[in-house]
């Protein structure tokens, strides 16, 4: 995120000693330290919402393109289904399904 060297680091100290001074520092520090530790965890709490967000949306997507392609495999079943259903009945095939019929037996 930000380049920070040794150098620089010393040169924050070295300020921060001189504008608060050897008394006031280290609470200054605890104080700095307390913002930056908040700061992490609110940005952490942010990125975890987002990301729960993404995948919500991503699951939504998901489950309305299962729900679509399941609704159009039903459709068109229905539609063979109707199709086999709307054909003509010949008496053909009819009276050869009746002679195929099992004999039945007499009894002496």
């Amino acid at each position: 995120m930000f380049d920070i060297g040794f150098w620089e680091i010393c040169l924050i100290a070295v300020i921060a000693l001189l504008v608060f001074g050897p008394e006031k520092l280290p609470g200054a520090a605890r104080t700095a330290g307390l913002w930056v530790g908040r700061a992490r965890r609110f940005i952490g709490t942010v990125k975890q919402d987002i990301d729960k967000e993404l995948r919500l949306q991503e699951m939504q997507e998901a489950i309305k393109q299962s729900d679509q392609t399941g609704l159009q495999e039903f459709i068109e079943e229905t539609k063979t289904g109707l199709s086999k259903l709307n054909q003509p009945i010949n008496q053909d095939s009819l009276s050869s399904t009746e002679n195929k019929s099992p004999p039945t037996e007499t009894r002496s």
